[in-house]
């Protein structure tokens, strides 16, 4: 048995993490079918298969200044200027780390908690560039609370991917060390759990680098 409080540590998001309008990714709709006691029936954590796929920092932080401003909305414009910076260029396939700069702030609750995170607008240029799965290093990926003005709900960049993509998300990644080493671009090893009809589970990405 794991117990875990909700965020702990670095986990990924299953497809079935997040619903529009009752409404999980491919159209299917949430009813007491797909969502009772025993969890999701549909999109559970159990179906991401393991993720061995290309990875690319962007390390918008370094970019930036040593970490973002509270509560900051990464732009698309962001990710590009990361992308002319670090001479890369994102691809359909790839998991895509972006840094902070909020992880080198664990320890500090209070601080971490008013992480920047990413925009909706920065999630939808994730989700045309055909990326597996997005990350950050911070507790929600968006940023926590805070509304969009055009989905008029909260955690836009998780019905951007979970719902209208179908691309995963890692929280609370771990990106300190890679920046620090000026890694932008490995190979990420990701095992989720076989938690049947689990939103989401722990996990423990590991950047293999050349």
């Amino acid at each position: 048995m794991i117990v875990a409080a909700e965020h702990t540590g670095t986990h990924i998001d299953a497809i079935s993490h997040q619903a529009e309008d009752l409404t999980l990714y491919g159209g299917i709709r949430v009813n007491p079918a797909i969502q009772g006691p025993h969890g999701m029936a549909a999109h559970g954590v159990e179906t991401i298969p393991p993720i061995l796929a290309p990875g690319q920092l962007l390390d918008v932080a370094a970019l930036r200044g040593e970490r973002l401003p509270e509560r900051y909305l990464v732009t698309p414009t962001d990710l590009e200027s990361c992308e002319k910076a670090q001479g890369i260029s994102i691809g359909k396939g790839e998991v895509v780390m972006i840094r902070t700069g909020y992880g080198a702030v664990w320890d500090d609750p209070d601080v971490y908690l008013r992480a920047a995170g990413v925009s909706r607008e920065a999630a939808e240029w994730l989700a045309a560039r055909g990326v597996l799965a997005a990350g950050a290093d911070n507790v929600a990926f968006d940023v926590t609370g805070h509304v969009d003005a055009v989905l008029a709900c909260t955690l836009p960049s998780h019905v951007i991917l979970l719902v209208r993509h179908g691309i995963y998300i890692l929280e609370n990644l771990a990106l300190e060390e890679l920046a620090g080493m000026g890694a932008h671009g490995f190979m990420v090893v990701c095992l989720p759990l076989k938690i049947k009809g689990g939103t989401g589970c722990p996990v423990r990405p590991v950047a293999l680098i050349a």
